[in-house]
């Protein structure tokens, strides 16, 4: 009797409609692939993935609510550790590579790269195998594996869950009500998660904050066509 293998689930996180329709048709053409879910921001990918439990979750590192990493960072200490993460990005750099790695995501692929590579990044990470894209040769995982640990930073580990949330929607601009209504937490529990985060970072103005989050890499460059710079680290 033949045994039947159940297709690799695969859930979908990108703010852009027209990328997540063009992922899934690429994916949904795959017999042994199928897109159980679909997010539009970080936040609501880490809800999806805690819901449907998928194989491999495929993030954009940029997103608004929560970026890739940290949504990788959740899924993969708290919520889902079994769904391997695939990082999307259109960073080339290092430092993006080793936030990636750190936070437990298995592949990393560049937005720029065939599309067939994607597949073989789903495969190899619903497999438990790591895949990166050039330029970053598979060769060197395990020095990356070791500079991403050397060079952990402190600070923003210092972070509770909710207190990086909160941070990531201060950086992009939402007052403690908007940010309240996100989480689901009452304006005044959100105002004391921005002071105990802007405490522990030693900050002490908005603009600290965002050039925190800018030089972190938590949130990308709000002018069109500017990469925002790699994480510190």
């Amino acid at each position: 009797m033949v045994a039947i293998v159940a297709p690799i689930s695969v859930v979908l996180a990108d703010d852009h409609h027209i990328v997540r329709r063009g992922l899934r048709a690429l994916l949904a053409g795959e017999p042994d692939i199928q897109v159980v879910g679909a997010a539009g921001d970080g936040l609501e990918a880490v809800a999806v993935v805690e819901r449907l439990r998928p194989d491999v979750l495929v993030v954009d590192l940029m997103m608004p609510g929560i970026n890739g990493l940290e949504v990788a960072r959740q899924i993969q200490q708290q919520r889902a550790p079994r769904t391997r993460v695939v990082m999307l990005s259109m960073y080339g750099d290092e430092g993006y590579l080793l936030e990636a790695l750190r936070n437990g995501a298995l592949a990393y692929v560049l937005k720029d790269a065939d599309p067939s590579e994607l597949l073989s990044a789903v495969r190899e990470a619903a497999s438990g195998r790591r895949h990166l894209s050039p330029p970053f040769s598979e060769r060197a995982v395990a020095a990356y594996l070791e500079k991403a640990r050397a060079s952990a930073p402190v600070d923003y580990e210092t972070l509770t869950a909710r207190e990086r949330e909160v941070l990531h929607l201060v950086a992009e601009g939402h007052t403690n009500a908007q940010i309240g209504e996100r989480l689901g937490i009452s304006p005044r529990t959100a105002d004391t998660h921005r002071t105990n985060l802007m405490r522990k970072l030693s900050l002490h103005s908005q603009g600290s904050l965002v050039r925190f989050a800018l030089e972190r890499g938590i949130i990308a460059l709000g002018e069109p066509g500017r990469p925002s710079p790699p994480p510190k680290g």
